[in-house]
């Protein structure tokens, strides 16, 4: 994808809309079309696509949980995504109009496939009631993002989302206690 590319090639400061529709070959205003900004384009680019896939329902929360980890560690590991996220993050925080965007187009998305996994536990009798998906959102992510963009370690030799998962169960059930 020229996105990709480019943020290998140039970094994130570097890689503009117009470097984007040339590298693809398209008008610049046909990239407009699908979104209003570099941050956007780049959001979609390297941390997921704008159709992200549902996590599986392996048939328990924990599961669910190893699920999703797996899907979060895959959108976030990776080469273009360490050389963008901090300003990626900083644009995003920057602007109000592009934050509440991102909350709507893509956490939105995302907390709508952790509410049906959370409702999923709540019919299977594994939660009692379903916790704020806020909060279990940030207790997947946190620690993902944590480990691939700020510590130095290599994961754990079983796996990053495999050695996450069951902690993090624990406390997405901890919620309702």
């Amino acid at each position: 994808m020229a996105v990709r590319a480019l943020l290998t090639e140039t970094g994130y400061q570097r890689c503009t809309i117009d470097a984007v529709a040339a590298r693809a070959g398209v008008g610049k205003a046909a990239v407009y079309r699908r979104w209003r900004s570099k941050a956007e384009v780049v959001f979609a680019a390297v941390i997921h696509p704008v159709e992200l896939e549902p996590p599986s329902d392996t048939g328990s929360l924990r599961g669910d949980v190893a699920a999703v980890l797996e899907v979060i560690q895959s959108s976030l590991d990776g080469a273009e995504l360490r050389q963008a996220l901090p300003s990626l993050l900083a644009d995003v925080r920057a602007d109000p109009a592009l934050e509440a965007r991102f909350g709507e187009v893509f956490l939105g998305r995302e907390r709508g496939y952790l509410v049906q996994m959370l409702d999923r536990a709540v019919a299977r009798g594994e939660l009692s009631r379903r916790p704020d998906p806020a909060l279990v959102h940030a207790i997947l992510l946190g620690p993902v993002l944590t480990w691939l963009h700020l510590f130095t370690e290599t994961p754990p030799s079983g796996g990053l989302a495999a050695s996450l998962a069951s902690p993090l169960h624990a406390a997405v059930v901890a919620l309702d206690a």
